[in-house]
């Protein structure tokens, strides 16, 4: 098992680092988008419509959400690479949970990745560099998700933020907080 965690703000770069390091595995590589469509967003539509467009077409894509879980623990393939993009819009489908009800869900997220027979490459966004949200859902989204990166991160073989189109790599350059 491989994991790899890529993290970054909006438009850095993570989703295409992500694509560049599923390639150079020469894996058959599983695609698995996280974002729900709606229809009722034309911008929304236009981002996912990028990323579509960017995807070989011998990958193999599934949109998944809230499902992520079940079929992460029911298909383990090890010679393939799983691309997961993104963290960040899976865990908001989870936000209206409450902390009792989240806890398992995280847990169980976490113990399926590390576990996984293959190689997974993790797509997630980097929050908390700004203002503390005004609003409490902002909060609970930018801590639950901190949070889950923080552990993954410590979990993952190979950590990367990517920043204004560079990758920093984190296990190699950064020291770990939680020693």
């Amino acid at each position: 098992m491989a994991l790899i965690l890529i993290t970054g703000p909006s438009r850095s770069g993570k989703s295409e680092w992500a694509e560049a390091l599923a390639q150079r595995t020469t894996q058959p590589i599983t695609y698995i988008a996280t974002a729900v469509h709606n229809l009722d967003d034309p911008e929304w539509e236009a981002r996912i419509a990028q990323h579509q467009q960017r995807r070989p077409e011998s990958w193999k894509v599934l949109e998944l959400n809230r499902e992520l879980i079940s079929y992460l623990q029911q298909q383990q393939d090890p010679t393939a690479c799983l691309l997961i993009d993104s963290l960040g819009t899976w865990l908001a489908s989870w936000l209206e949970e409450s902390e009792e009800n989240w806890e398992p869900i995280a847990t169980a997220f976490t113990e399926v990745i590390t576990n996984y027979k293959g190689t997974v490459i993790l797509v997630s966004e980097e929050v908390g560099w700004g203002v503390v949200p005004v609003y409490p859902m902002g909060r609970l989204f930018r801590d639950r998700l901190g949070t889950l990166n923080q552990t993954l991160g410590v979990m993952a073989q190979e950590a990367y933020l990517v920043v204004s189109g560079y990758a920093l790599d984190l296990k190699k350059f950064g020291i770990p907080t939680q020693m």
